[in-house]
Order: structure tokens, then C-alpha cells, then sequence
């Protein structure tokens, strides 16, 4: 179908443009905080499809405080036109932030020490090791770094799971960006009732933290690392604070293996079903080694997947099933996992691995298409955290994280398909400005509240002294 000035699929929606004259400084019109002006809006949900992507050729978003009031065709509405700050937007595509369901963030300290390895052994030979000289400071300095590269790649939420969880908190808190926290427990450890101590201390500390920027989760490391015993301790806690879990599951085929041999045949999804643990909102990570039945738990208790293409791929853990998983109505979002894994948090890339991905383990190039890999990456993560009601998607109501791509670039013609482009053919570096909160992160590629230089240079400093310890 032909639209002015680009194709679109003939199963997207499409918005029609608004017509009317600019009354911005009339009397008595109600004076908004930012209004985005000219861009190419593509976003599920506004054309009333979470399933489908609406586009918006010629469109408008008024912003409102923290909250979207107005996203569709230009101009805005006469209540919307009055603004503190216009950006034009002309030759931009505006769509909601990324969502990274699955990090940790402090290991950008770690981006490129340990890689072709076998997990157990990146684990306990390399990563384990280093990060028990890890301090506060350097976690800081870490998700400080983390949080500089997401927001440069246009993600504006991310879920985490470390230790000296308090810092990463601060980090997210100074930098702008929006996050769910956990603190990584590990039962094994001679400190994890401390551990547990600190997650329930950073879920009363931090939950609705930065101008509600900040939520928090427990999160149990996995199966493996946390027997039942201590789940139960850890389902008592989330009980009692109304918090989820951010768990990673299956990430293995050892793992699934192991846990059908201690637990009665139960692989690791089965065995958490079977103990109450996805009676809390969970986010599992990975999911990579799963059966038909564990689908069919995940899909019917609703638990959110993080799906970490990229790292799946380096680590060599396998591939998930996603397309099965989709069908079977689970929600599914995209992770990049630590920096130390994969070795980037650039979620784009993630949709785009996770579109090829699929369509070569399927042999079916019609697999994971790049409105759904867009989706996933947008709204799907947002569904998989339990966010969706306030981010993932550009509708008014919504809080404001909005990213703005160039798509005046080569790489970006003949715009035949802009949701094509974006999975297929954009890059992190075409993202030039990001809202979150309503507030400007990042404005024509320059960060509005960080020092970057101080950054990357106190990261590499803390880096290289922490490999001397080690």
C-alpha cells in the first residue's frame, strides 16, 4: 500500500492525518511541557493492536509531565499545540524506548575479559573469581557505563540482576534512565542470608525511587544455585513486600539435565511450578532448553521471558524456542544479558539476532518478522516485566520514553518499509534524542545529565585495577 512517502505492509494499521489550522497561543490552551512535531510514529497499540504495528506518517506526540497526552497525526490537537519545547522531528522515526529485560549492568567492567569460553567454566574459572574483589565503587562506575551505552542505543528500561545493588540504584537514579532491580542471590554463598538481607533492604530503599523511575524485584540466581529450601525463604519475602522475581531458567542443557536427576524427572521450570514460585511475577531470563510442557506452564501462568539472543549465541547455550513460545501466547521480550556475555547492550542488535536467528534454526524466513522482533524489543519486554500498563508503546497515558531515530541516512533508502529498516538496516548510532520520564536524556546525541568522558574514563580505571586484584 502506497502512503505518501513510504510503503506499508498491508497488515499494518494506519493513522490518517489530522487537519486544522495552528492555534498554539490561543488563550486558555493549556500549556504542555514538549511537543514532538513531524516525526514518522511507529508503535503498537495506537491504532488500537498490540499485535500490529500503527504508523503515523506525519505525527505529533505532546508530553505532559512524565506522561504521554497526545500521540498521533500533525497537527497535535488544539490543547496540545501550547509547548514549553518544540522538536522538530522532521526526518526522524519516534518509537517508544527499548526495553532490556535481562542485564547486569556492572559487567561492562568485565566487556572482553573472559570470552570463548563454556559457561560452568566462564563462571567458576574467570567470572565468579574476579567478581569477589568487585566493591561499591566499582559497581557504581560500572552501571554508570551501562546505563551511558543503553541510553546512546535508545533503551530506556532495563531489568538487573548483581550485587552492590544500592550503587546501580544511584547510577540509574543520576543517569536519567528507568529500572527494575534485584539483587542476585545465590544460596551457595556463604553470605546469602546477608544477600537476601540486601535484596529486601533495596526493595524497601529504591521501590518507586527517582520519580518512580526505580522498581525492584528479588532475584534468585537459578535453580541450580538456590535449592527449594532457600526459594521458600526467598517466596516469603516477596510475599510479604509484593515484589516479583527476575530468575534465569534453562539457560542450559547441563542445567536441565541436572535438575530432572535431583528433582524427579522436573526440569527447572517444572520444579519452580511445582513449589508456588510463579504464583509471584516472574521474569525468567533464557528459557533456552524447554519442553512443550514447560510452554505451556510459562504461557499459562504468565511468566515474562527474557530471550537473550546474542548471548545465547556467544555462550553457544542453544536456541530458544521463541516462536513456540509466541504462539503459545507467552511473553516474550529481548535481553543483551551482561556486557561480559554477549558483548554489547545494544537491544536493536538483539532484535535483529533474534529475527535471523529463528528464521535459520527454523529453516522458515517468515519466522519472527521485523514487526514482531520490533514488538518484542518495545512492548513485548514491557508485557514480560509487568510494565506494559506504563511503557512499551507510544499511546497517551503512558509515561514518556520516547526515542528519535535519523532516518536520513544512507542505510535507511529507499523507505520502502520503515519497520523493516529499523530491525533490518538501523544502527544504535542513528538514535539522536531520548525522553525518559518526559525528561531529555539525550538530546541530537548529546547526554543531558552525565559527564561521559568522566565516565568512560573512571571505567576504565576501575577495570583495569580490579584485573590486577584478580
Amino acid at each position: 500500500m502506497w502512503t505518501g512517502f513510504h510503503f506499508v505492509p498491508e497488515s499494518t494499521v494506519k493513522i490518517k492525518k489530522n487537519g486544522g489550522i495552528d492555534m498554539s497561543q490561543a488563550v486558555g490552551v493549556k500549556r504542555i511541557d514538549i511537543l514532538i512535531e513531524g516525526a514518522t510514529i511507529i508503535s503498537p497499540g495506537l491504532g488500537g493492536s498490540d499485535e500490529k504495528m500503527a504508523v503515523v506518517d506525519e505525527g505529533a506526540i505532546a508530553i505532559d509531565g512524565e506522561r504521554i497526552a497526545y500521540a498521533g497525526p500533525s497537527p497535535a490537537p488544539l490543547e496540545f499545540r501550547n509547548a514549553r519545547k518544540r522538536i522538530d522531528a522532521s526526518c526522524l522515526i519516534a518509537l517508544a524506548g527499548f526495553v532490556n529485560t535481562h542485564t547486569h549492568a556492572a559487567m561492562t567492567l568485565l566487556r572482553g575479559y573472559a570470552d570463548d569460553m563454556v559457561l560452568m567454566d566462564w563462571l567458576n574459572k574467570k567470572i565468579w573469581p574476579i567478581e569477589a574483589h568487585l566493591d561499591s565503587e566499582d559497581v557504581y562506575w560500572g552501571a554508570m557505563l551501562a546505563c551511558v551505552e543503553m541510553i546512546r542505543a535508545g533503551v530506556t528500561t532495563f531489568a538487573d540482576q548483581y550485587f552492590f545493588m544500592d550503587d546501580t540504584a544511584k547510577a540509574v537514579r543520576d543517569s536519567g534512565i528507568r529500572a527494575c532491580l534485584s539483587r542476585g542471590l545465590i544460596a551457595t554463598s556463604p553470605d546469602s542470608s546477608q544477600a537476601l538481607r540486601e535484596n529486601i533492604e533495596l526493595c524497601q530503599t529504591w521501590d518507586g525511587a527517582a520519580n518512580g523511575r526505580i522498581t525492584t524485584m528479588l532475584g534468585p540466581h537459578a535453580p541450580y544455585t538456590c535449592p527449594v529450601d532457600f526459594l521458600e525463604k526467598v517466596m516469603e519475602a516477596a510475599e510479604e513486600l509484593g515484589v516479583g522475581m527476575h530468575i534465569h531458567l534453562s539457560e542450559t542443557l547441563g542445567e536441565v539435565e541436572e535438575s530432572r536427576a535431583k528433582h524427579g524427572g522436573m526440569s527447572p521450570i517444572e520444579l519452580m511450578d511445582s513449589i508456588g514460585l510463579f504464583g509471584f511475577r516472574t521474569l525468567a531470563a533464557h528459557c533456552v532448553h524447554v519442553s512443550a510442557k514447560d510452554i505451556e506452564i510459562l504461557s499459562s501462568k504468565g511468566v515474562g521471558v527474557a530471550h537473550n539472543p546474542g548471548s545465547n549465541m556467544k555462550i553457544a547455550s542453544g536456541v530458544a524456542p521463541v516462536p513456540a513460545m509466541l504462539r503459545a501466547g507467552v511473553k516474550v521480550g529481548l535481553g543483551t544479558d551482561g556486557a561480559c556475555s554477549n558483548n554489547n547492550l545494544d537491544l536493536l542488535e538483539e532484535a535483529r539476532l533474534a529475527a535471523f536467528l529463528h528464521k535459520v534454526a527454523n529453516n522458515d524466513p517468515t519466522v519472527i518478522p521485523a514487526e514482531q522482533a520490533l514488538t518484542m524489543a518495545t512492548l513485548g519486554g514491557a508485557k514480560a516485566m509487568g510494565m506494559d500498563s506504563d511503557i512499551g508503546s507510544l499511546e497517551p497515558g503512558k509515561k514518556a520514553d520516547i526515542i528519535l531515530l535519523d532516518m536520513n541516512k544512507p542505510h535507511m533508502y529507499p523507505k520502502h518499509d520503515l519497520t523493516s529498516h529499523i530491525v533490518y538496516s538501523a544502527r544504535a548510532s542513528d538514535v539522536t534524542t531520548v525522553i525518559i520520564n518526559g525528561e531529555l536524556v539525550m538530546e541530537d546525541g548529546v547526554l543531558t545529565g552525565i559527564d561521559e568522558q568522566e565516565v568512560l574514563q573512571t571505567a576504565e580505571e576501575r577495570a583495569k585495577a580490579l584485573v590486577r586484584k584478580a
